[in-house]
């Protein structure tokens, strides 16, 4: 059975940094592609950054240049640096992998970013 547990969310004040972590449970996390997605209150959930099993990465325009997706094989973790951070990055981060499995969907760590 496949988990995925975020972790590292909080409230940081606008231009701080934080860094998200997802672990993934599974044998197989290294090919699949990963990603980050949020949903902020009363938008839909939207993907932020996608890893590929090759490294490369995309972002979705509002972030690039601020957040930075790795993963880490060995550990089998994911995650998301974020920095330059502003009000409008408020939401539940959450991750899964690129396209998304409903089943995986967790409760996701809520970052808040205050002005």
């Amino acid at each position: 059975q496949v988990q995925l547990v975020e972790s590292g969310g909080g409230l940081v004040q606008a231009g701080g940094s934080l860094r998200l972590s997802c672990g993934v449970s599974g044998s197989m996390f290294r090919i699949y592609a990963m990603g980050w997605y949020r949903q902020a209150p009363g938008k839909q959930r939207e993907l932020v950054a996608r890893i590929r099993s090759d490294l490369s990465t995309d972002y979705v325009d509002s972030v690039k240049g601020r957040f930075t997706i790795s993963r880490d094989n060995a550990k089998t973790t994911v995650y998301l640096q974020m920095s330059s951070l502003k009000p409008e990055d408020t939401a539940v981060y959450h991750c899964n992998f690129d396209p998304p499995v409903r089943e995986y969907w967790g409760q996701g760590t809520q970052v808040t970013v205050s002005a």
